[in-house]
C-alpha cells in the first residue's frame, strides 16, 4: 500500500506522537509499504527528504486553515491508498482545523482516512467554545473511514458516545519509542556514579516530559517523606522538560522546579535532560524503581509506561481507570491510588526493601513488553487499513 501519514510533530521535534509515528512508519516500511509523511516545517528542518526509506514532507508552517488546505492538496497529489491521521491536539498547536479533514475527504470518498487517537482531549477553537470543542473530536470520528484507539478507555469512549454512528474501530496499543539498546561498554555502576548515586542509595526514576497529568508533585512529596524518614532516596528525572508541541507545559515544569526547591530536594533530584535513546536506555537500566504516578491512571497509550516495561523496570504506577487485562497489580507493576503520596512512598519503600519483588516485577514487565513490538503493531495496523479500502 501507499500510505500517507499526517502528523503535527515528527523528529527532530521532541514529542511522543512524533516518536510513535517514526517507529510505526519504519515498521510499516519493513513490511513493504510505501510511506509518505506530512508534518510541520520547523526552522532548518524543512522541505522533503528521504529518511531510512521514508519520504518525509516537512512543509506545513502551521495547522490553521492554510495548513488544512495544504494537507488536502498534498493528499490529492499523492493519491495514497489510505491516509493515517495521527491525532493529538497539542501536536497541531491545539488548532481545530485538522478535525475537518475527514469531512473534506469524505466528499470525494477517496482515499479512506483512519484516525489514530492518541488521546480524546478536544482542541482549542475559540474563547468559551465549551461543548463545541468536544463536538469537533466526535464529528471527526464520525466522518472517518475508521478509528484506532491506543487504549481501552478511549476505545470505550468512542464506541459508547458515537453508538451506531461509530466507524469501524480497532484497539491497537502503542509500543516503546525507546529501543533497549545500551551505549557501548555500558556499566550500571558507572552510570550511577555519574549522577552521584552511592551503592546503598535507592534510586527512583521518572521518565517523560513534564505534564500535569503525570502526577510529578505526588512523586516529589513521596520522595520528601522518605527523605525525612531517613531513607537514602534519590530521584532521577529522565528526559527533557517539555516536548516541542508542549509549550503549555512550560509553566507546569516551572512549578515542578519550584516545588523541588520548596521541599529542599535539590540534592536528591537529578536530571538527564533531553538525551539520545542509548542514554535514556542506560538511565532506565540504572534506576532501582520507575515511578509513574499518572493522575488519570495507567493505560496503554502512555509511551513512558511502555518504555519502562521494555527495559524491565520494577514499576509503581497508578491504578487504571478502566481495567487493563494486560496490566495487573503486582503482575507487571505495583498499583497505588492517584494523588496519594503516602501510598506511593510506602510502595517505593516496599519495593526498595524487597529485592525478590523487584525482580518478579522486572521479569513480568519484560514479558509483557513483548506483546507490544513494533512489527506486530504495524502488521495489525496494515491489516486494519486493508479492510477499509
Amino acid at each position: 500500500m501507499r500510505i500517507g501519514i499526517i502528523t503535527g510533530e515528527y523528529p527532530p521535534m521532541e514529542g511522543g506522537v512524533g516518536a510513535f509515528t517514526q517507529e510505526l512508519s519504519l515498521a510499516l516500511h519493513d513490511l513493504g509499504h510505501q510511506i509518505h509523511i506530512l508534518t510541520t516545517s520547523t526552522g532548518a528542518a524543512g522541505g522533503e527528504t528521504v529518511e531510512t526509506g521514508l519520504m518525509v514532507h516537512r512543509t506545513v508552517p502551521q495547522w490553521g486553515l492554510p495548513g488544512m488546505r495544504q494537507a488536502y492538496g498534498w493528499l490529492q497529489a499523492l493519491s495514497p491508498d489510505v491516509v493515517s491521521l495521527q491525532y493529538e491536539p497539542a501536536a497541531y498547536g491545539m488548532k481545530g482545523w485538522i478535525t475537518a479533514l475527514p469531512r473534506w475527504l469524505q466528499r470525494s470518498r477517496r482515499p479512506p482516512l483512519v484516525i489514530t487517537f492518541h488521546d480524546l482531549l478536544p482542541p482549542y477553537l475559540f474563547p468559551k467554545a465549551g461543548a463545541v470543542r468536544q463536538w469537533s473530536d466526535l464529528q471527526m470520528a464520525r466522518h472517518a473511514a475508521g478509528c484506532i484507539a491506543t487504549n481501552h478507555e478511549d476505545q470505550q469512549a468512542l464506541t459508547q458516545v458515537l453508538g451506531s454512528a461509530a466507524p469501524p474501530t480497532r484497539l491497537i496499543p502503542i509500543g516503546s519509542n525507546i529501543a533497549t539498546e545500551l551505549p557501548p561498554n555500558y556499566d550500571r555502576e558507572r552510570t550511577r556514579d555519574r549522577y552521584g548515586f552511592g551503592p546503598q542509595d535507592l534510586v527512583v526514576g521518572f521518565f517523560g516530559f513534564m505534564n500535569r497529568s503525570k502526577g510529578i508533585e505526588t512523586l516529589l512529596e513521596a520522595v520528601a517523606r522518605l527523605r525525612d524518614a531517613g531513607h537514602p532516596i534519590h530521584l532521577l528525572l529522565i528526559g527533557g522538560r517539555t516536548g516541542t508541541s508542549d509549550a503549555a507545559n512550560t509553566q507546569y515544569a516551572d512549578e515542578v522546579d519550584e516545588m523541588v526547591r520548596d521541599l529542599h530536594l535539590e540534592s536528591r533530584t537529578h536530571r538527564t535532560g533531553f538525551a539520545a535513546q542509548q542514554d535514556v536506555s542506560a538511565a532506565l537500566r540504572a534506576i532501582d524503581i520507575c515511578a509513574l504516578p499518572y493522575r488519570d491512571g495507567a493505560n496503554l497509550r502512555r509511551g513512558t509506561l511502555h518504555a519502562a516495561l521494555a527495559h524491565g523496570c520494577a514499576i509503581v504506577t497508578t491504578t487504571p481507570n478502566v481495567p487493563v487485562a494486560e496490566l495487573q497489580n503486582e503482575a507487571g507493576a505495583l498499583f497505588v491510588p492517584p494523588e496519594a503520596p503516602t501510598a506511593l512512598a510506602e510502595s517505593i519503600l516496599r519495593l526498595g526493601s524487597d529485592r525478590d519483588l523487584r525482580q518478579r516485577l522486572s521479569t513480568a514487565a519484560t514479558k509483557l513488553a513483548g506483546k507490544f513490538s513494533w512489527p506486530a503493531i504495524a502488521a495489525e495496523t496494515a491489516a486494519f487499513f486493508e479492510t477499509l479500502q
